[in-house]
C-alpha cells in the first residue's frame, strides 16, 4: 500500500466516524462504540477491497457484504455513504420516521445493503449460504461478514462456521471484530468465547490475526484470504471499542448510547482535528 493509498484510507475513515456521531446523534439513539470500532474495516473494504459499483448496487457480479452484527448499521452507512451509494446529508435522518436508514440495514430501501440483519447470528449463516450460491453458479464473486466478538456467542454462529467448512467456502471471509465488550460489559464476564483463534482453527478455518485498527495489516489478511484455497478465511481483528472519540474508547456504556449535544460537539471537533491531521500529512 503506498502512503497516498493509506492516507486517504485514513481520511475516509476519519469521515466515516463523523457519520457515525451525525446519525447517533441526529437519532438520539443507535451503537456508535460498535461502529466506531469497526469503521476502519468499514472503510478498508469499502473503499479498497469490495468489487461493488455505487452507481449499480444490484450489479449481479459484485462482492457481498453481510453485516451479521447488524446493530452496527450507522458505521455501515457512513461508510456506503461516503462510497457515493446515496447522500452523505442523510445520514441525520437515522432511525427518523420515514427515513430509509433505520436501526437495522434493510435491503430493501438501503443502497449497497446487501442483506437485512439484526438479530445476531443470522448474518454469518446468510452470507454463507451466498458464498456456496456463488461457487454452484460458478461466480467469481467473493463473500464478506463481519460479527461482533459478543455475538460469536451465538450457537448458530458456529454451525455456520461449521457449513462453510464442510462446503470448502474459500471464496468466503468473516472478520470479527474483537473490542472485548457487549452490552453487558466485558465478554469474558458474560460469556467468555476465548480462544478465538483457536476455536475457529479447530473448525478447519484459515486464520489471520491483525490491528483491526492499522490498514496495511488489513492489505496483508484480505491478501492472504484471496490466495487460501480449499477453506474459508476469518480474519480476526483486535479493536477498541469507540475508537476516534476519546471518552467512548473501551467503554461498554457506548454500545447502544446515542451522544448528547454537549457530547456530539466534543466528539465532532475531535474528529475534525484527525481529520486535519491526517490532509496534512
Amino acid at each position: 500500500m503506498t502512503a497516498s493509498e493509506k492516507k486517504q484510507l485514513m481520511a475516509a475513515a476519519c469521515k466515516v466516524r463523523m457519520g457515525v456521531i451525525e446519525g447517533t446523534h441526529g437519532a438520539k439513539a443507535g451503537h456508535p462504540g460498535g461502529s466506531l470500532s469497526a469503521a476502519d474495516l468499514f472503510t478498508y473494504l469499502y473503499f479498497k477491497e469490495l468489487n461493488v459499483d455505487p452507481k449499480n448496487p444490484r450489479w449481479e457480479d459484485r462482492d457481498r457484504f453481510v453485516l451479521s452484527k447488524g446493530h452496527t448499521a450507522p458505521g455501515l452507512y457512513a461508510a456506503l455513504a461516503n462510497r457515493g451509494f446515496f447522500p452523505v446529508d442523510d445520514l441525520v435522518t437515522l432511525r427518523h420516521i420515514g427515513s430509509y436508514l433505520q436501526g437495522h440495514p434493510n435491503m430493501n430501501s438501503v443502497p449497497g445493503v446487501d442483506m437485512s440483519t439484526g438479530s445476531l447470528g443470522q448474518g454469518v449463516s446468510a452470507a454463507a449460504g451466498m458464498a456456496l450460491a456463488a461457487k454452484h453458479m460458478g461466480k467469481g464473486c467473493r463473500v464478506y461478514t463481519l460479527l461482533g466478538d459478543g455475538e460469536i456467542q451465538e450457537g448458530e454462529v458456529w454451525e455456520a462456521l461449521m457449513f462453510a467448512h464442510h462446503y470448502k467456502l474459500d471464496n468466503f471471509c468473516a472478520i470479527i471484530d474483537n473490542n472485548g465488550l457487549q452490552i453487558d460489559g466485558k465478554i469474558t464476564d458474560v460469556m467468555n468465547p476465548y480462544p478465538i483463534p483457536e476455536k475457529l482453527k479447530a473448525f478447519g478455518w484459515n486464520v489471520v490475526e491483525i490491528d483491526g485498527h492499522e490498514f496495511d495489516q488489513m492489505e496483508a489478511a484480505f491478501t492472504k484470504a484471496k490466495e487460501n484455497k480449499g477453506a474459508p478465511t476469518a480474519i480476526v481483528m483486535t479493536t477498541v471499542k469507540g475508537k476516534g472519540v476519546s471518552f467512548m474508547e473501551d467503554k461498554a456504556g457506548w454500545h447502544g448510547k446515542a451522544p448528547n449535544d454537549e457530547e456530539y460537539e466534543i466528539a465532532m471537533a475531535e474528529l475534525r482535528a484527525q481529520l486535519a491531521e491526517v490532509e496534512g500529512m
